[in-house]
């Protein structure tokens, strides 16, 4: 008896007890569940195909799978933009109208940033030579202090660019930092510094999510109509229009220069810098041009995907699909990158050279030159690239060349500089010639070493640099797939 048990129970089968017609179903129940059953059949081998037509469609296509690495601010997203505009130019064009917002707020922040750095100090006779103190100078004049309070308007519009560009769902992405044009600032000089610098840094996700809210705050500016519709009413441009000539005023003031020279703010060597160009952009009708989106400053948290698809080659059906990751480069979000190492053809790695003077504003104590080199020993000793071409960009070339001729001396930070003239062209080859030692030394593999000396806001010489290593990527992956 028991035996007969067993084997019952171990012949239940409970999807087919699941599958099993009703004991009681009529025929017209029979015919309504057979139809049923056999649409349920033909979807299913709808998506069986659809998926099988995506895979042939691949193959035929090919992808390239590019990865942008870098610290923070050593030019990743502007690098990303250059794609865009090089290689989706119409959709690149449609989307400036909606950088204005974020150009907005860059302008507003620099205005706060020299704002704060004048807020509550005393200051040194100029010509005494010595570092301002608290203890003694002067205060304010009078003109600056009434520059303070005419600008205050500019409180508000920081506020409302911020709501604009942080979708409500977001408000979470906000995060407080320290502002970029501080990272060399030693906050012990002053006992107002713990509070004035702490500036909030906005975040947003990376994708359409910021440009949608933006759209939507513009809908009656078609984006697809490009530059027309500019006559709708846009409160932050106007408040900042009537406050131009008093943010020329502030910035070009003597005594303002001489503050942000001590306090070593150097608001000219930071991305979304624009207070030189303030008769442009601040006027009712600025419509920002494709300089200004590459200059723009946004900080994205998170992994931004690219897709763009290249012309079609001898050989091939359709152009060879890119995409380009654009990850996170703060401290925190570097573990981040291995899992986009599977699987990618080339990676561009951004070292910004022009940073030997400063520190990381996660880690103080860390020199931001310093920090680059170890990322780029890190990247290329990972044994998962070890077959995948690695392409450097000695970026911010520009600022670099404008510290050496203001007489900043390299050998002071970075002590294996020895004696070498103190000129860009000089320093230039010598940090070439590290990084490529570095990639030499720690390569798993031999292969072969692609160094440019960039400076990505420069459209001209950025697009050909590009051109050469896409046409090299490009090459490489035909080989790999035998197509070439």
């Amino acid at each position: 008896m028991s035996g007969a048990v067993t084997k019952s129970a171990h012949d239940f089968d409970p999807l087919d007890e699941a599958l099993r017609p009703p004991i009681n179903e009529t025929e017209e129940d029979r015919v309504i569940r057979q139809a049923q059953e056999a649409e349920a059949r033909r979807v299913s081998q709808a998506i069986d195909d659809s998926i099988r037509a995506e895979k042939q469609a691949q193959k035929k296509k090919g992808i390239v799978r590019l990865l942008l690495l870098g610290q923070s601010e050593s030019g990743k997203s502007t690098t990303l933009r250059h794609f865009q505009k090089l290689y989706t130019p119409t959709a690149f064009h449609e989307e400036r109208i909606l950088w204005r917002s974020v150009i907005q707020l860059n302008i507003v922040r620099s205005v706060r940033t020299i704002l704060d750095a004048l807020s509550d100090i005393r200051l040194p006779t100029l010509d005494s030579g010595g570092e301002d103190s608290d203890d003694s100078g002067t205060n304010l004049p009078q003109e600056l202090e009434m520059l303070q309070m005419r600008l205050t308007p500019l409180r508000h519009i920081e506020a409302l660019l911020i709501a604009k560009l942080i979708p409500p769902s977001e408000d979470e992405v906000a995060s407080v930092i320290g502002s970029s044009a501080i990272s060399a600032y030693h906050s012990h000089r002053s006992r107002s510094s713990e509070r004035s610098w702490r500036a909030q840094e906005v975040f947003v996700r990376p994708g359409a999510t910021w440009k949608g809210a933006l759209a939507k705050s513009t809908r009656t500016r078609p984006v697809s109509l490009g530059n027309t519709g500019m006559q709708t009413r846009d409160e932050a441009q106007e408040v900042i229009h009537s406050c131009s000539y008093d943010i020329m005023a502030l910035w070009n003031d003597r005594l303002v220069r001489e503050v942000l020279r001590r306090r070593k703010i150097r608001l000219e060597e930071s991305s979304g810098f624009f207070l030189n160009d303030l008769d442009r952009v601040t006027a009712l009708n600025y419509t920002p041009n494709d300089d200004d989106v590459l200059r723009a400053r946004l900080k994205t948290v998170g992994v931004s995907e690219y897709r763009c698809e290249m012309e079609a080659v001898a050989g091939r059906e359709s152009g060879t699909e890119w995409r380009i990751v654009d990850v996170g480069g703060s401290r925190s979000q570097v573990p981040t990158w291995v899992p986009f190492f599977d699987d990618v053809d080339a990676i561009i790695f951004l070292a910004p050279i022009s940073s030997f003077d400063q520190v990381l504003a996660e880690d103080r104590s860390v020199n931001r030159l310093e920090d680059s080199v170890l990322l780029w020993k890190a990247v290329c000793s990972n044994k998962l690239l070890a077959n995948v071409d690695l392409v450097l960009f000695l970026n911010k070339c520009d600022i670099l060349d404008a510290k050496l001729t203001s007489g900043i001396r390299l050998s002071k930070y970075v002590r294996s500089y020895g004696d070498r003239p103190n000129d860009m062209e000089t320093a230039s080859k010598y940090f070439r010639s590290k990084f490529s030692a570095i990639h030499r030394e720690y390569s798993p593999l031999p292969r072969k070493f692609y160094g440019f000396c960039t400076t990505v806001t420069d459209t001209t010489t950025t697009a050909g640099i590009l051109a050469s290593v896409r046409d090299m990527v490009v090459r490489r992956h035909l080989k790999q797939s035998r197509l070439l």
